[in-house]
């Protein structure tokens, strides 16, 4: 009996992790009900190789609850999993199994004829392994067991996310219960945003949405100095709590906006002329708040550019515009907070500075 419940759980373990409904357990408990099951297998075998099967009604009723949970799950799983190996492995299992159950059998009810049966297994399953090597080295084409693709490869399509980058950090330390954890806490971010998680911690972490156990997102593990991006563009407007499966003490949120207008700067007419009075960019200077875009917008009738730096010191590689034609416009989203000072390549009299909070 112990044996039977102890192979029922783990057996129930193993089915749901691999199903992928325990989506937060899954890297823990496939060791954990695997190892169960097999302890649970080895008390089964050595309850029936001593006294032999049970036939009470409890036995009975606990091989009724094992083969409902081995089926039930067993078929879920089959159903949902897009491997192309499972009936490789599941037909490898049951060619392990049957002869094993056969064996162990005689070995109760006819020990003598154990050893002639066991050499018998063994030699066939000897003799099929080499005659399938074989075959497949010697006999087949070179495709063997690989189908393979007529055609020429497309390029693979570039699934990398882009667009303007949120920041977030796992914080050193943040595993200890009650340390600050994700920087910001609460982050604000527009649609159309990139959030992306650095791990500063030493230790593995996860971003993972809690009300749903990551079907919303999920990082899975993230080591230490690793990065995980999320393209908010596949979120809907709204707030998102997350949490780390591996410290689920350490919880955050993040705020997706719709988004934002961008605040616009105009290069207005005559900003190539050095005179005074004379304004080059409207404002000249502005306040903004992080994740702001810029829009610089050229209705003066030359050339112009917005580029990071100063006259002096030159360009620093934050943002340019390159060449602005009259009517021309550029953007420029400001995911860091601080000073930023920009002038024009062409007329480096005309000079300006965003600041972000």
């Amino acid at each position: 009996m112990p044996g039977m419940g102890l192979t029922a759980i783990g057996l129930a373990g193993l089915t749901l992790s691999y199903a992928g409904i325990a989506h937060t357990f899954i890297d823990g408990m496939h060791a954990l009900t695997g190892l169960t099951m097999f302890m649970g297998l080895i008390f089964l075998a050595a309850g029936i190789l001593d006294g032999g099967v049970s036939t009470s009604n409890r036995a009975k009723a606990t091989t009724l609850v094992i083969l409902s949970i081995s089926l039930g799950f067993g078929m879920y799983a089959m159903v949902l999993n897009t491997s192309n190996y499972t009936i490789t492995i599941a037909g490898i299992l049951m060619a392990i199994a049957f002869p094993a159950i056969i064996i162990a059998y005689l070995a109760m009810k006819h020990p003598q004829v154990v050893k002639p049966i066991g050499a018998i297994v063994s030699m066939a399953s000897a003799i099929g392994i080499i005659m399938w090597v074989s075959f497949g080295i010697f006999s087949a084409p070179d495709t063997y067991m690989i189908p393979q693709q007529v055609g020429v490869e497309e390029p693979a399509e570039d699934l990398t996310p882009s667009g303007p980058i949120f920041p977030i950090e796992i914080l050193v330390d943040s595993a200890t219960e009650g340390n600050p954890d994700y920087e910001p806490d609460r982050a604000i971010v527009p649609k159309g945003h990139v959030i992306e998680w650095t791990n500063v911690d030493t230790v593995a972490h996860t971003v993972t949405s809690s009300v749903d156990f990551g079907e919303t997102f999920d990082s899975s593990l993230i080591s230490a100095g690793e990065v995980y991006t999320l393209d908010t563009n596949d979120l809907e407007v709204g707030e998102y709590e997350y949490l780390c499966i591996v410290h689920p003490w350490m919880v955050a949120t993040i705020v997706i906006e719709a988004p934002k207008e961008p605040t616009k700067v105009l290069i207005p007419e005559g900003a190539a002329i050095p005179e005074d009075g004379q304004i080059y960019y409207d404002p000249e200077v502005i306040d903004i708040s992080v994740g702001t875009t810029i829009l610089w917008e050229n209705v003066d009738n030359t050339m112009h550019t917005s580029t990071s730096g100063t006259p002096e010191s030159g360009a620093d590689g934050i943002f340019d515009s390159d060449i602005l034609m009259a009517g021309d416009t550029y953007e420029f989203t400001f995911s860091d907070a601080g000073s930023f000072d920009y002038y024009c390549i062409l007329h480096p009299w005309m000079v300006g500075t965003v600041n972000v909070e």
